[in-house]
């Protein structure tokens, strides 16, 4: 007789979020965020809970936890996801919550000199994925998950698929770094042909890509244009070689800062945020800097003629 058991929330959950192509990382946030919801209230299971349960919790996280307001939001997203796409349970109105209050704090950010500096003092590859979140204005995910087929030399643009809010975006390819991932990719290119060992492992797709084209991961143009030196083991039980992960680069790049003469608290996305404030400050128009970025807001992007003091663009004092 054929098994009826419905599967645990925890399976549920993941396999709706792979079937919209949600990343490993939105999947394992909204995870966290759904079992702290289920800790919240005594273990009960969310299909007996409502909206008046997600009040208290989204709440009690802004007046106990006291968590940033991007940080209740994402608990909310998560919340909602659960219940309209998992459950099938919409939550309608839930009512007032206490809003964690959003602060607004200027990024700090570097100098063209001083973005240069700090970046020279970086080994490879630490120092080409710098370079990328700082002439690129990428994320250190974005840099990390590039592949291949991700940089168009000619056109000299460079796309991150699934960026920040499931978004695919483009931006520019610096002139100076053309050589080296040009350089790089030769490199890589020359040991994938030659069938070179550490190409055997399939390199880590997406979910539904490794279903639709099982060969993609031996594919040239599919492999990490940053690739760990270790293999992992993906959701199927494939043993496959992901990207470099995050912590590798920050850990360089904290390394790199406390060995200069900063005094800044400088950290991987101060370079993007010093990407944005180099290129306003040059002139380019804020609409194409928000593009560049990946904002869907502008104000998002405001925030940094905050810092070149471009917010009262006009206005004299009356000292002079």
């Amino acid at each position: 007789m054929e098994s009826t058991t419905k599967p645990r929330l925890r399976e549920q959950v993941r396999t709706v979020m792979r079937l919209h192509h949600y990343s490993i990382r939105t999947e394992k946030s909204y995870w966290y965020w759904i079992r702290n919801f289920i800790r919240f209230n005594q273990l009960r299971h969310p299909q007996e809970l409502g909206a008046i349960e997600v009040n208290a919790f989204l709440t009690w996280l802004a007046a106990e936890r006291k968590v940033a307001a991007a940080t209740q939001n994402l608990a909310l997203n998560a919340l909602v996801f659960l219940y309209t796409k998992v459950l099938r349970q919409p939550l309608g109105q839930i009512g007032e919550i206490v809003r964690a209050k959003r602060s607004v704090r200027i990024p700090c950010v570097l100098t063209h000199e001083e973005a240069t500096a700090l970046i020279a003092q970086l080994g490879q590859p630490h120092q080409l994925l710098a370079s990328l979140m700082y002439g690129a204005g990428l994320r250190v995910v974005e840099a990390t998950r590039l592949r291949i087929k991700d940089v168009d030399f000619d056109k000299k643009i460079i796309t991150i698929h699934d960026g920040k809010g499931a978004k695919d975006r483009t931006t520019l390819l610096p002139v100076p770094l053309i050589a080296p991932l040009l350089e790089r990719r030769a490199r890589m290119f020359n040991a994938w042909k030659q069938q070179d060992s550490f190409y055997h492992p399939p390199v880590s797709l997406p979910f539904a890509l490794r279903r639709k084209y099982p060969n993609a991961g031996h594919s040239f143009e599919w492999q990490w244009l940053f690739p760990s030196t270790g293999l992992c083991t993906n959701e199927d039980g494939q043993i496959v070689r992901h990207h470099l992960h995050v912590s590798a680069i920050q850990k360089a790049v904290r390394q790199a800062v406390r060995q200069s003469n900063l005094n800044k608290p400088a950290s991987c996305h101060t370079f993007r945020h010093s990407f944005a404030t180099e290129l306003l400050r040059r002139g380019s128009d804020i609409r194409t800097v928000q593009t560049l970025l990946g904002h869907s807001d502008a104000r998002t992007t405001q925030i940094y003629t905050h810092v070149l003091g471009q917010v009262f663009a006009g206005v004299v004092s009356p000292l002079g």
